[in-house]
Order: C-alpha cells, then sequence, then structure tokens
C-alpha cells in the first residue's frame, strides 16, 4: 500500500506541473488563436534563466524568481507578440504552427548558444523540509506545486469568466471587430493572453527542474515536456480549464504508475523510456477519443493564390539545369561539403513528400522523418547492410503501408490535432523503436549501402552526390505530375475545403490515407539515400528536433514548391557543417536562420520563394514559367 501510496504523490506532483504547462497552452490558445509549440522552450529558456541567476550569479532566490517571472517572461512575450505573433491576424493553422515552431527552434538555438552542455541541476524549494501523509514521505516542494497548481486553476476559471478583462481576452479571438466596438483594445488583449501564457510556462519550467534529478537541467528534454502539456490540453478541448487541469493530474498518474508497475511485464530494453512514451501515447489516444473542438483563427482568413504549377517541357529543363549545376559543384566542392550537400539533396527528397501532403493536400505531418528512418532501416535488414534495389522497393512499400496505417486513426483529425498526432507518432517511434538497442545499438548505427545502376558506380562521394541528384530531379517530375494530374487536383481541392470535397461525392479519408501513403514511400526513399551516403543510419538522424527543423525551412523557402523543397533541404542539412566552422556562433546558427525565416514567413505566406518582387523580376530563360500578360498590357492591345 505505501508503495501504490508513493507512486500516487509523484503522479499527482507531476500531473501539477503538467497542469501548469496545459493551462498555459491553452489560456495562449483560448485568447490568441495561436497553439504555442514554443511553450515548451519558453519554460526551458526560465529554467535556465533561474538557474543562471541562483546558482552561477548567487542571486537570491526570491529575487531572481520575481526578475524570471515578472520581468524576463513578459519582455519576451511583448518582443515575440511585436516581432513575429501579431503578423498571424487571421492565418491559417498551418502557417501558425509553422512560426511557432520557428520560434521554438530560436529559443533551443539561443539556449544551446548561452549554456554549453554540462551538468546543472536546481535544488528544491525549502530543501530538506519534509512532511508524512500515510507513511508517505512528501517534500515542501512538492506540496507547493500541487497547490500552486490548484490555485491557478481555480483564478483562472474566475478570471475568464467573471473579470471584464478575462472575459475581454476570450472575446478576442472569438471576434476583435465587435471587442473594438465594446471600448476594449484588441491588440492590447492578445498582448495580455502572450503575457499571461509565457508566465506560466517560466512558472511550470521552474517548478518541474528541481524533479529532474536523474537529468538534471537538460535543454531538450526540458522544451519536450511541453508534449505532456499538449496531451493534458487535448483533453479539456483546448478551451475548458477544469479538464485540462484533471487531464495533467491524470496523466501524471498514468506515468507514475506505468514506471512503478509496468517493469518485469514489458521488454528490458522499454523501460527507461516508459517516462518519455507514455505522455505520447497518452496525447494519441486523447486526440482520437477526445472530440476536437473547431479550431479558430484571429480575424478573417487571408487566402493566398496558390502558384503555378510547371509544365512537363519546364520540369525536364529545370532538371536538366539542377543535374548540371551538381555535377558542376562537384568539381569545386570537397571534404565534408560533398557530404553534407548529398545528404542535404536527400533530405529533399523528404521535402518532396512534405510537398505531396501538406502542401498540395493541407494535411500537417511532422513525422516525415519517421518514415525516411524506417526506409533506411528496412533497406539495412533486407540487404544486410549492403546495396540492393530489392531493398530500396520493400522499404517504400514497408514505409507506405505505415504511412497508410498512421493515417487510418488520424483520418478524422485536421489542422492541429492531426499536426499533434503525427508529433506523437514520431515521438513514440523514436523512443520506442529508433533508440532502443534492441534495433540499434545504443549509440551506434545501422549499416546501409549505396545504391548504384549497373554498370556505373557511386562508391566515390562525387559520383553518389550526382546520383541523388538525378534521384531529386526524378522525384520532382513525378511530385509535379501528380499536380498536374487529376488526383493532384483533388489534393488541392480537400486543401481548399474539405466540406465541399465531401459534397461533391468524394471521399476526404480516402485521398487523406493515399496522400500519406504516398508521402510516406517517397520519405523512404530519401531515407535510403540519406543514409547512403555516411553508409549508416543513425538514430539522432530522425529526432523530433530535426524533423521540425525540416519542416520550417521547407515552409520558409516555399511549402508548395518543388524548388523550396530542395532548399529547404539543403538548409537543413548545411546549417550544421556551417555551425561547427563558425564556433562563435555555436549551435545558436539554426536558431537565428529559423528566426530570420518566420520573420519573412509572417509578412509572406508563401516563402520567401512567394516573394512578390522575385516572381515579378528573377526569371530563368527557358526554364522559369512564361508570365501572364499584365492588365495594362492587356487593355492596351
Amino acid at each position: 500500500m505505501t508503495t501504490f501510496l508513493t507512486f500516487t504523490v509523484i503522479g499527482i506532483v507531476s500531473g501539477a506541473v503538467y497542469a501548469i504547462v496545459a493551462t498555459g497552452l491553452v489560456v495562449t490558445y483560448t485568447t490568441t488563436g495561436v497553439f504555442n509549440f514554443a511553450h515548451g522552450a519558453v519554460a526551458m529558456f526560465a529554467a535556465f534563466s533561474y538557474w543562471q541567476m541562483t546558482q552561477s550569479w548567487g542571486w537570491n532566490s526570491l529575487l531572481a524568481l520575481v526578475v524570471v517571472l515578472f520581468i524576463e517572461a513578459p519582455l519576451l512575450a511583448l518582443f515575440v507578440e511585436e516581432t513575429y505573433m501579431r503578423r498571424l491576424y487571421g492565418a491559417t493553422v498551418v502557417r501558425s504552427l509553422m512560426v511557432s515552431l520557428g520560434l521554438l527552434l530560436i529559443l533551443v538555438g539561443l539556449a544551446q548558444a548561452i549554456w554549453p552542455a554540462e551538468q546543472r541541476s536546481l535544488p528544491e524549494f525549502f530543501a530538506g523540509h519534509t512532511v508524512s501523509l500515510f507513511n508517505v514521505v512528501i517534500t515542501y516542494h512538492q506540496v507547493i506545486v500541487v497547490i500552486v497548481a490548484i490555485l491557478i486553476a481555480i483564478g483562472l476559471r474566475i478570471y475568464l469568466r467573471q473579470v471584464r478583462s478575462g472575459i475581454a481576452m476570450r472575446a478576442v479571438v472569438d471576434d476583435p471587430d465587435l471587442l473594438a466596438m465594446a471600448g476594449a483594445s484588441p491588440r492590447r488583449v492578445a498582448r495580455s493572453g502572450w503575457i499571461l501564457g509565457f508566465f506560466l510556462a517560466a512558472l511550470a519550467g521552474i517548478l518541474i527542474s528541481p524533479e529532474l534529478q536523474v537529468q538534471g537541467l537538460d535543454i531538450n528534454f526540458l522544451t519536450l515536456l511541453v508534449v505532456n502539456g499538449y496531451a493534458a490540453a487535448i483533453v479539456g478541448r483546448l478551451r475548458n480549464l477544469p479538464w485540462t487541469f484533471a487531464g495533467g493530474i491524470a496523466l501524471g498518474l498514468a506515468e507514475a504508475y506505468a514506471t512503478g508497475y509496468l517493469p518485469g511485464h514489458i521488454p528490458v530494453n522499454l523501460v527507461s523510456e516508459i517516462s518519455v512514451l507514455t505522455p505520447v501515447v497518452f496525447l494519441f489516444v486523447a486526440l482520437l477519443v477526445v472530440p476536437s473542438s473547431r479550431l479558430r483563427a484571429v480575424g478573417r482568413l487571408t487566402v493566398a493564390t496558390p502558384p503555378r504549377v510547371a509544365s512537363l517541357v519546364e520540369s525536364i529543363r529545370g532538371s536538366v539545369l539542377f543535374v548540371a549545376i551538381a555535377v558542376g559543384a562537384t568539381f569545386v566542392l570537397g571534404g565534408s561539403m560533398i557530404g553534407s550537400v548529398t545528404q542535404g539533396l536527400a533530405l529533399g527528397i523528404v521535402a518532396l513528400s512534405l510537398i505531396l501532403v501538406t502542401g498540395y493536400a493541407g494535411q500537417v505531418s511532422l513525422c516525415q522523418l519517421t518514415f525516411m528512418g524506417i526506409g533506411a532501416f528496412v533497406m539495412s535488414k533486407v540487404a544486410s547492410g549492403g546495396a540492393s534495389w530489392w531493398g530500396l522497393i520493400i522499404g517504400v512499400l514497408v514505409c507506405a503501408a505505415v504511412g497508410a496505417i498512421v493515417s487510418l486513426p488520424a483520418l478524422r483529425l485536421q489542422g492541429l490535432y492531426l499536426a499533434l498526432a503525427t508529433l506523437a507518432f514520431a515521438q513514440a517511434a523514436y523512443y520506442g523503436f529508433f533508440s532502443n538497442i534492441s534495433f540499434i545499438p545504443q549509440g551506434g548505427a545501422v549499416p546501409v549501402g549505396r545504391l548504384s545502376i549497373p554498370g556505373i558506380s557511386t562508391s566515390g562521394d562525387k559520383a553518389y552526390m550526382v546520383f541523388v541528384a538525378v534521384a531529386f530531379v526524378l522525384c520532382a517530375i513525378g511530385v509535379l505530375a501528380i499536380r498536374r494530374s487529376v488526383w493532384g487536383r483533388r489534393l488541392v481541392a480537400l486543401n481548399d475545403s474539405p466540406a465541399a470535397f465531401a459534397t461533391l461525392g468524394m471521399s476526404p479519408q480516402l485521398s487523406k490515407m493515399l496522400v500519406f501513403a504516398a508521402s510516406a514511400a517517397l520519405a523512404g526513399i530519401g531515407g535510403v539515400l540519406y543514409a547512403g551516403q555516411p553508409l549508416a543510419l543513425n538514430a539522432n538522424d530522425v529526432q523530433m528536433f530535426a524533423s521540425l527543423e525540416l519542416v520550417l525551412f521547407v515552409t520558409i523557402f516555399g511549402i508548395r514548391t518543388v524548388t523550396g523543397a530542395a532548399l529547404g533541404g539543403l538548409a537543413a542539412a548545411l546549417l550544421p557543417l556551417a555551425s561547427s566552422h563558425l564556433p562563435w556562433w555555436g549551435t545558436g546558427l539554426t536558431g537565428v536562420a529559423a528566426g530570420v525565416g518566420i520573420s519573412l514567413m509572417a509578412n509572406v505566406p508563401d516563402g520567401v520563394l512567394g516573394v512578390p518582387w522575385l516572381v515579378r523580376n528573377v526569371r530563368i530563360p527557358g526554364i522559369s514559367p512564361r508570365r501572364a500578360p499584365s492588365i495594362e498590357a492587356v487593355q492596351g492591345a
């Protein structure tokens, strides 16, 4: 009985922190219409700032707490709202998600640049003081966490429903123009929502950090705690605070009981992953069981004109030029640069799968690198680490099957909920499969050979780079052919209006399943070619942050164009290499690039390649699509 009570106490404490995290997410979403993927990064940054002040500089704990919660967090919220979020007025769910993902990478990169990797920890509040309850020892810190969570839940419930300013924060999402007519400033109300959300994130980060005795203060681990908040927030349907609080407590208890009672009943290699697998499983189940509420965006949705699709002749011309540039690059590049460019081209193929599923069909997927890893892993096992076209074919078929299976439970989901479901799948696959030593040795990799055309060797790095470039242009031609086909037009129609799509007698569910299967197969091809460069697949190649970076960079350049896929894949591969050669930037270069990119994205929905000046003035003779004559020219004729 004592053991059960001990796990119950641990679960309630963890659940209270998850409830605070989830409450901040719900408050931000309720008051701004933006689901903040960077919520966990805000909590992480606040926890490290608190450590810096108390443990490194020797500040008083209370003073540091006041500075972080009431100065740093509000100022950061105001900066984010002014720089990025206010430009998302009326933006689509996909665009707002990408901006918040970019903010996550900025904060992670900034933290890595400021605080190099080393062992850090925070002491508990009132360390050494305990109380006993039913023979279970409870620290003062744990009691404080639970009390704070309860007070926040009750206080916010009253504030948002009975206080005028709180009601205004809820009203700004439904109708900001009507709120302005009532005498309130929608801009000021939205700022208040961001400040409150960042305050709760910072508080959660500081409260949870002393409980991380094993991991200590770890940038990635603290940032990923937001996944737990996602699960609790979904239980509350992103609007109900009591249910959100209950979801946090339920998740904490489930995690504690699983950690305490599952060892001995599951494979040994999964025991160490219970604490990270439980939240993502909880999230996936919650997404499927809890009815999805209507997603809202502030203001009227802005509609961007889709880019013109290149004809077959234009595609072939562009492909020839692309391969010619790749061949020329082999005479200039050398060393590690050749390998990075090759992997960037392979990531470009994975990015093409994003063009298909997200750019055309509008289905947000954050697990494409998971399919990439599955394709490479199957190749390794079928070919026993060697090069085999049969391994590629089987890997592609397996990826397509997994993609179809993943889409089945998510057929009823769209937008934000679909993004969260694919994120949960990616996390579960990483911790349950790729980082499991039964499949990939701890700290090691599985061997993957290089494909080659009979009679043409690709053993040399330069030859393999040209081979991957040819593979990319062939896949790009195929993706553009799909876009010009009847099925491609149906995918675009599904993106525009699923309801109208179904009204015309077509099946949105079948189309979603097919596009997920096709995109997963394409990502599998990219995975085989990606792993062929270093001749191995490492678990770190498919971790969540790498997947988010790829999605973000493709979106920055243009997620509806194959050129955006090429540039996004190259950026994702070359930025880490640039960081290693620029020690003064450290690992923060990716965050800086993300910051510049989402700043552009806030103003240009179609990405960098959709900037009107570039569309009007930058043309490649014989390759760029012909421009339609201007209205003035037509009228003059």
